[in-house]
């Protein structure tokens, strides 16, 4: 406990003036100490609302007789990020959020941790962080946007991106442009389909870190606020029974959320996020582990971008919990992993049955058999990529056609607006991985761009970088080896045939063996001018196929 280090005796009285300049009394001071790290700004839609959670979370944790006491993390916004050099500082803020966090719960001696997160990079910047420090910790996040409405049907933020795609393309007006901007993102929150943000909140519930509805308890709802309240209480509760995130976050757990992953159809940037995490956990989640699993998970929800139901659909239907309860039908999942509540996965879960079978597949009619991201390899990814299989249309499971080459995001875009590329096309987009980004962007823009302008029943994209959670189609991302490090991506030309397989997991470069021999001898892998925080990334970030992580 804090007050056996820094509390008590003569020796700490230094310790104790500092207190008191906080307007700390002796009391508060004798209590536990619990951090509250939030995660609130003014610059992310998800964020700007996690000052009132944290108020909460305080009022949870006083109310269980501890002391809160709150000190910041950073977010970026990947939408605003998006398309431009600020989506290099994404990724790379998963790492100084998770050093941040540990240099100050150790400089600073809490006994406990509320972490408030809610969008892509500092959820998991704070699993791993939970993971390092191994103190009792509870995860509340601020939860998902509600979806906007246009022309009577509910929208996302794909719906707005693409719209700009069909803008570009002459079908829409700007009018009608101008109306999806304004109608789109309606309320504060995560964006409100099943992208990287509310992924990864629905699965820290998985994990065990965090209470039933973190993952989708609209934002915007009263009983947000109640559970930021139970949040604060919960970790008293774990301090008393020594429950920490290591006796959670077990081997078992992180299967169980590799299974969920595939049966929520999660955003591809989990296969980055979930290993990382289970690194800092001393556990190995290669992708291989991941399509084992998806062979025998069945897909039972289609949420936005992969069909027409949103996160607030998820919540009425009973949430993450009724998921698993599914799922447990067939003996999917690991029942006896402890969780933040101090009970089991399985005591969790047995009273959350499936209210809506529409948004919920039941376990006996899934979507498909196997779950809703695959890994694909070949000559072309032999350390593997990730596509999102639930929001492929079923003509581009398999598919073939010529390269279209890019070296950066930009160049890519510019041709796609240009109506460069044309049906059948595979475009490739290299360069924008962990270190050739570096940062591994995402490649929103593009996708939407093709699915806006009516080609993504016949154009393909691949690329070292990433895919956001609110990308659709037949989009490949973390081919690995990336391009900088030496990868066959990096030796694709314009015109060569490139072969797609989801369902047999493949990706091939159809080009004869001798002649890629020859290209892979001389090839040399273009670098970048960098500085900052940047070249240091790239020095150290391992590949996608990794999960990104610093070494």
């Amino acid at each position: 406990m804090i007050k056996d280090t820094i509390v008590d005796g003569p020796g700490n009285a230094a310790h104790r003036s500092l207190y008191h300049a906080l307007g700390l009394t002796s009391e508060e001071t004798a209590r536990p100490l619990i951090g509250i790290v939030s995660s609130y700004n003014e610059i992310v839609p998800g964020h700007m609302n996690l000052d009132k959670i944290t108020q909460a979370v305080k009022m949870g944790v006083a109310m269980a007789g501890g002391t809160p006491i709150v000190f910041p993390a950073i977010a970026v916004c990947d939408g605003i990020a998006m398309g431009h050099r600020g989506m290099k500082y994404s990724l790379v803020t998963r790492d100084l959020i998770a050093d941040s966090t540990e240099s100050m719960v150790l400089a600073h001696g809490f006994d406990g941790l509320v972490m408030v997160p809610n969008c892509d990079k500092n959820v998991p910047g704070l699993l791993m962080a939970a993971a390092r420090l191994n103190i009792p910790t509870v995860f509340v996040s601020g939860g998902p946007m509600l979806a906007g409405r246009v022309g009577g049907k509910k929208t996302s933020l794909s719906s707005m991106f693409e719209a700009v795609g069909s803008y570009a393309a002459g079908k829409i007006t700007a009018e009608k442009l101008l109306e999806f901007e304004e109608k789109t993102c309606p309320t504060c929150g995560s964006c409100s389909g099943m992208y990287t943000a509310n992924s990864m909140n629905c699965l820290t519930e998985v994990l065990g870190m965090g209470l039933k509805g973190n993952g989708t308890i609209p934002a915007v709802y009263s009983s947000r606020i109640e559970l930021a309240k139970h949040a604060g209480m919960a970790v008293m509760e774990m301090i008393k029974k020594d429950i920490r995130p290591l006796d959670i976050m077990t081997e078992k757990a992180f299967k169980n959320a590799l299974t969920v992953d595939m049966a929520l159809g999660c955003s591809t940037n989990s296969m980055l996020h979930l290993p990382a995490i289970a690194h800092e956990c001393g556990i190995d989640i290669n992708l291989d582990i991941a399509n084992s699993i998806s062979a025998k998970t069945p897909n039972l929800c289609h949420l936005a971008p992969a069909g027409p139901t949103f996160m607030e659909d998820l919540n009425e239907a009973g949430g993450v919990y009724a998921v698993m309860n599914e799922l447990s039908k067939k003996n999917l999942l690991e029942l006896d992993c402890m969780t933040v509540t101090g009970k089991t996965v399985g005591e969790n879960i047995a009273s959350c049955p499936n209210l809506n079978p529409e948004v919920i597949r039941t376990i006996d009619n899934p979507y498909s058999e196997t779950g809703g991201i695959a890994v694909l390899r070949g000559n072309l990814a032999p350390d593997g990529s990730v596509v999102k299989r639930s929001a492929v249309l079923p003509e581009m499971l398999v598919h073939e056609g010529p390269a279209r080459v890019f070296d950066c995001e930009e160049d890519a875009q510019k041709a796609i607006n240009e109506g460069k590329i044309k049906a059948g096309d595979v475009v490739v987009i290299r360069y924008e991985g962990p270190k050739g980004g570096p940062g591994m962007r995402e490649m929103l823009n593009p996708t939407s761009a093709i699915m806006g302008m009516g080609l993504g029943n016949s154009v393909a994209l691949i690329t070292d970088g990433r895919f956001s959670g609110a990308t659709r189609g037949a989009c490949i991302g973390h081919v690995s080896p990336e391009a900088a490090s030496g990868g066959m991506i990096g030796v694709v030309e314009d015109g060569d045939i490139i072969s797609i397989n989801i369902p047999e997991n493949t990706l091939e470069l159809k080009v004869d063996e001798a002649i890629l021999a020859e290209r892979m001898k001389n090839f040399v892998p273009k670098t970048k001018e960098l500085s900052g925080y940047l070249k240091r990334y790239a020095n150290m970030v391992s590949s996608g196929a990794e999960g990104a992580i610093l070494k």
